[in-house]
């Protein structure tokens, strides 16, 4: 989320909050509305206040205008995928491909049993793989996850011409090869 939506966001929710903690006070009679109308009197009494919400009131009403109808439109990602365009049309990379292609690079590895993997797609359309296995004993599995990270980058850059920021792998655990493992 953009620090812009984000303070959108935030005013938004402030705003709320206090007409919904006004309209409580009210209908408990803790406050009565004569009490509310006198203090809106009096801040409409003074010119600079009365610009001063004016001005924050445009400025509210512009992001709330903003984030009604542009909030969500982003380019290239959907949130299912990577949207790539050339002049011939659009593709459309879900992320189950890319789950799908990590998962078949990482059962290419000799001492891997189970994997699972987890694609997080940014704004900005940065890849992170997370990849869970189980892995046999005897592995070494400080080169196992190098050379799994090397050769998954490898390959999603050349099957899918996307960049990899950052590949985390998780080993769960060790296990014997005719275990039964989870999928």
């Amino acid at each position: 989320m953009k620090i812009l939506d984000k303070i959108t966001l935030v005013i938004f929710s402030v705003i709320i909050l206090i007409i919904s903690v006004l309209i409580a006070l009210l209908m408990f009679g803790w406050v009565r509305f004569t009490t509310i109308n006198l203090f809106f009197n009096d801040v409409i009494a003074s010119a600079a206040i009365t610009n001063t919400v004016l001005v924050i009131s445009i400025i509210c009403a512009l992001l709330a205008l903003r984030a009604i109808f542009f909030l969500g439109t982003t380019e290239g990602n959907n949130g299912d995928g990577i949207l790539l365009e050339n002049e011939a049309g659009k593709l459309l990379i879900s992320k189950d491909t890319i789950e799908n292609l990590v998962n078949s690079v990482a059962k290419g590895f000799q001492n891997t049993q189970s994997v699972t993997t987890k694609v997080i797609i940014s704004q900005d359309n940065e890849l992170k793989i997370y990849v869970t296995l189980m892995v046999l004993p005897n592995t070494v599995i400080n080169e196992l996850s190098m050379n799994l990270q090397t050769r998954i980058k490898e390959v999603v850059k050349k099957v899918a011409d996307l960049e990899v920021k950052n590949i985390d792998i998780k080993i769960k655990n060790i296990t014997t090869p005719d275990s039964k493992t989870e999928g």
